[in-house]
């Protein structure tokens, strides 16, 4: 069975970073790219970019090129998304998904909170 399970809520001051976590289960962790997707209070869902952890190739989605890193530790079949110079604005839940054959797969999401 397929599970994606993301590290808990954070909180975070303004201009600090934060990494978030993502424990792929029950799948070949390199066969699928992992996405990024974000969604704030009364925000509709905002993608981020996407890792290849086969090569962990990137792509980053334009408003978040700057400030934000994907990565991944295959011996640990683990991603991570790392936000910097954290604004208030970033405060969402944060959600890493993956795709195969049978469909798409959801972490249950982290809460990032950034709050002075």
């Amino acid at each position: 069975e397929v599970q994606l399970v993301q590290s808990g809520a954070e909180l975070r001051n303004p201009g600090a970073s934060v990494k978030v976590y993502c424990k792929a289960l029950g799948y070949i962790f390199t066969s699928y790219y992992i996405d990024w997707v974000r969604q704030a209070p009364g925000q509709g869902l905002e993608w981020m970019g996407r890792i290849d952890p086969e090569n962990n190739g990137t792509k980053y989605a334009r408003n978040f090129q700057d400030r934000v890193t994907f990565a991944t530790d295959t011996s640990t079949k683990t991603a991570y998304v790392e936000l910097t110079s954290l604004r208030m604005e970033d405060t969402a839940v944060y959600y890493c998904a993956t795709r195969d054959n049978g469909g798409d797969y959801w972490g249950r999401g982290t809460q990032v909170t950034v709050s002075v």
